[in-house]
């Protein structure tokens, strides 16, 4: 039908032209033009770190059909094509994409992928070919632009771990792993109760949620996705992404018990993947053990419903250099090398690798600093550089810091890492702007301050980045909530005080409510606290869940974060 629709309209196209005559002279209509194509460059290398940068661009001149009487034109019926392909004359595997402008431009993934697909070999520079297809209609037959000749070096496309991206997709350090590059991606996370997540694949594909209500653990790669989301708890979830089937699940592991030569409940940490159990050897040698532990099981068909989980036995085997994971335990030797206290750790943060060893008590020499903070933020205020603003920890395995700022700098800024140790510097580097960018240690430049106002900083010292949020609006959202699915949560502005960064509310509760309460930025459901006993955490679990019926007044500092309710 679509066929008979291109023909007929190109008839009568013919017919309109062809009947009309000037002077008693016919007017006739051409055939079409290829257009000239031309390319930005003639040699691409391209890298994982330009995979977000325009590498290569194309153009071409409007192809169009054209009327013997000049006085006289032809609507657009064009259809044209861009074609590429390793062939120079197109005689092998092409790829096409339909084009409605007078140009294309690719992106380093872009291209990589385009190249790839048609042949092209990562690693090896070689030539691509492109050229413009126009025709009339989808039986006509075409006519062809010059072609344009472009070496691209393709770099390889690693599908065998997906990356964990937070809720702005900045990278976290975490990731999942497909061992046989399948689409299904399985590890360990240690996540906050209902922390929200992005995967991205070695193809920059990035999956969320199915962009509906009532739709948990559907996954989708569509541009108008959501946040994937956790359950509730807050701890260590096995998780599998199964991008084939479109469906993810989580199952939450809330203890796990050692039997054998050591014997005990081990402990989780959340930033950095590990379960521990301390202990003392008398002497060198080998200790057996059994790791055993039960699961609670999320999936699609549970949704985040705690009552509709699925209980499930869960056990570690295999040996300490290479953990496996089941429904069953078996026993694990672990090596002591002399006699002394250890922690006998389960490590889970690299999902194509778990171990089970007999590690040293942590040095705190080595221990990620609590602090960063920011000098130069607030010179036109302070009336210099001081040690007074910080940023906190919120994230140890991405080493990543959170903090409010009051801006309003002459010459810029830097982060330290060390409180008066002017050697502890990180400056901007090149192609950073006032919002984002990236750090470099001992940087001589500054880092470009924003106008004056009120920011939420957020900086990974993992990837060495930066990202500031102006703060125009603070909500609070959370109170008289119940139920399993978390109630009605409907934001509720907070009036600004006479000091910047402190905000209150007045705030009437029927009862106690489930999940606590949270404090928003800007109205954003991405950028919040937490808290408890009256301190804010970024991102952190819902606060004052068990006040009774009544009205309180709710009071945040956010430069200070913390919180009163009264």
């Amino acid at each position: 039908m679509k066929t008979l629709k291109s023909i007929f309209a190109i008839i009568m196209l013919l017919l309109t032209v062809t009947a009309c005559e000037k002077d008693g002279t016919d007017i006739y209509l051409s055939s079409p033009e290829g257009g000239a194509l031309t390319a930005t460059s003639s040699d691409v290398v391209l890298t994982k770190s330009l995979r977000n940068t325009i590498v290569l661009s194309l153009a071409w001149t409007q192809s169009e059909l054209k009327v013997s009487d000049p006085s006289m034109s032809a609507p657009n019926v064009l259809q044209i094509t861009l074609q590429v392909s390793s062939t120079e004359n197109f005689s092998g595997k092409i790829a096409e994409s339909s084009e409605s402008a007078l140009s294309k431009a690719y992106t380093g993934s872009e291209l990589n992928t385009l190249v790839k697909n048609v042949g092209l070999t990562a690693g090896s520079a070689s030539p691509a070919y492109f050229r413009l297809s126009v025709k009339t209609g989808d039986n006509m037959q075409p006519v062809y632009s010059n072609v344009v000749k472009v070496n691209v070096t393709p770099y390889n496309i690693d599908m065998s771990l997906g990356y964990i991206l937070d809720s702005k997709k900045v990278d976290t350090g975490s990731s999942l792993a497909s061992i046989t590059s399948n689409g299904i991606y399985s590890g360990f996370l240690g996540v906050a109760g209902w922390y929200n997540f992005y995967m991205i694949e070695g193809d920059d594909t990035t999956w969320g949620n199915v962009g509906l209500d009532n739709s948990a653990f559907a996954c989708s790669s569509d541009a108008d996705k959501w946040n994937f989301w956790f359950p509730g708890q807050t701890g260590c979830y096995y998780t599998v992404v199964d991008t084939k089937a479109k469906e993810w699940s989580a199952m939450y592991i809330s203890s796990l018990k050692v039997s054998g030569d050591l014997a005990g409940n081990m402990t989780f940490a959340k930033d950095s993947d590990r379960w521990t159990l301390d202990f003392t050897a008398t002497e060198a040698g080998t200790k057996t053990v059994k790791i055993d532990g039960t699961g609670l099981q999320y999936n699609h068909d549970t949704s985040t419903d705690d009552t509709k989980a699925i209980t499930t036995i869960v056990g570690f085997g295999g040996t300490s250099d290479n953990v496996t994971f089941g429904t069953t335990s078996s026993e694990i030797q672990v090596n002591v090398p002399a006699a002394g206290k250890y922690s006998l750790t389960l490590n889970l943060k690299n999902p194509k690798k778990w171990t089970c060893t007999a590690e040293k008590p942590s040095d705190a020499a080595n221990a990620v600093s609590k602090y960063l903070y920011v000098s130069g933020a607030d010179d036109n205020i302070s009336g210099g550089w001081t040690f007074d603003n910080f940023l906190t920890l919120y994230s140890e395995s991405a080493k990543a810091y959170e903090g409010v700022v009051n801006v309003n700098s002459k010459w810029g800024y830097k982060f330290f890492t060390t409180a008066n140790d002017w050697t502890s510097n990180y400056g901007m580097a090149d192609s950073g702007t006032a919002n984002a960018g990236s750090i470099v240690a001992g940087g001589s430049t500054n880092i470009t301050a924003p106008t004056a106002g009120l920011y939420l900083f957020d900086v990974s010292m993992s990837n060495l980045t930066y990202s500031l949020t102006q703060i125009t609006n603070v909500y609070y959202a959370g109170f008289n909530t119940s139920g399993d699915e978390g109630g009605n949560w409907t934001l509720a502005e907070m009036t600004p005080s006479g000091t910047t960064g402190i905000y209150t509310a007045k705030v009437t509760l029927a009862g106690p409510c489930k999940w606590g309460a949270k404090i928003y930025i800007n109205g954003s459901w991405d950028i919040f606290f937490g808290g408890s006993n009256g301190t804010l955490y970024y991102k952190g679990d819902g606060m004052e869940k068990t006040l009774g019926a009544g009205t309180y007044t709710l009071t945040v500092n956010l430069k200070t974060l913390t919180y009163t309710i009264q």
